[in-house]
């Protein structure tokens, strides 16, 4: 599905510039002016200071896959898929921005089904540029700092140290944990599950999005007694309780959509271009 998406705040839509046609549900001017590719992506790495991030091994942060040179047309997704590329391709995009990119392991050999995405990539222009624990841990325009924003949530310390950097932020607040997942729930659009293991009143909030359900120890031992992410392992239930933590789990596509929506809506505004967000959940 393609939609133009609420920005964050302070981010202005891309409706708000540019007239839309519709066509399929894709919106966007049938022509644009066209920016250098190379001038977007030293935008993004000033942002985003990939060269400071140590990643999972295999990842690659920055430029995967360049173009012939120009954009005028910006895609964001959370996944950079087959199914992604195509719709970045209906919507007659030149840049696909993406949080898991094309890369986590050996990148060939180019063959079968390897082939046929770079194939579709390289025939069809489409440039990609993937930011992954750069983009969580941004403080303006990162997954946790957004989703932070999304919740009423405005004094944030750094939180949750990942491969030698934090990636997550931290606030301290009195909030019920109902009024929090009401809040929550309506950040991502979606259903969230709660481990209850804590308190009814939630004092001190860390968020991490993604699949950082796995540390909920890790969390508990940074301070924290009510804990944010996508998902987790079902014995984190009973870890939970142990500790007296409550998790809550809202997504992993979810929690990872804000980021992507943001870094697109930054481009946008500053080289007066239109961009899309390709809704394509998972559904975990």
């Amino acid at each position: 599905m393609i939609n133009f998406t609420a920005l964050p705040e302070g981010l202005p839509t891309a409706a708000a510039h540019f007239p839309l046609a519709f066509a399929r549900g894709i919106c966007f001017p049938p022509a644009m002016p066209k920016t250098p590719l190379a001038a977007l992506v030293r935008e993004c790495d000033r942002r985003l200071r990939p060269d400071r991030f140590t990643d999972w091994d295999g990842a690659v942060n920055g430029l995967q896959v360049e173009n012939r040179g120009r954009v005028a047309r910006i895609a964001a997704a959370v996944d950079a898929t087959v199914a992604t590329v195509r719709l970045a391709i209906a919507a007659k995009a030149d840049l696909l921005l993406v949080h898991h990119g094309l890369f986590w392991q050996a990148s060939h050999p180019w063959t079968s089904r390897r082939y046929a995405l770079l194939r579709l990539l390289i025939e069809n222009n489409l440039a990609v540029y993937s930011a992954h624990l750069p983009l969580d841990a941004h403080p303006q325009l990162g997954h946790n700092a957004r989703l932070a924003a999304a919740l009423g949530f405005r004094r944030l310390r750094p939180f949750f140290v990942c491969k030698g950097q934090t990636i997550g932020f931290q606030t301290t607040t009195r909030i019920p944990r109902d009024q929090l997942a009401a809040r929550l729930r309506q950040a991502v659009d979606g259903d969230v599950k709660l481990l209850p293991g804590g308190s009814a009143l939630c004092q001190r909030i860390g968020i991490v999005s993604g699949g950082a359900g796995g540390e909920v120890a890790q969390a508990a031992a940074e301070g924290v007694d009510t804990f944010i992410t996508g998902e987790g392992p079902h014995w984190t239930f009973g870890l939970a309780e142990e500790l007296g933590m409550n998790v809550f789990y809202a997504g992993h596509y979810a929690t990872e959509t804000f980021g992507v929506k943001a870094l697109a809506a930054h481009l946008a505004r500053r080289f007066g271009l239109p961009w899309v967000f390709l809704d394509h959940p998972s559904g975990l």
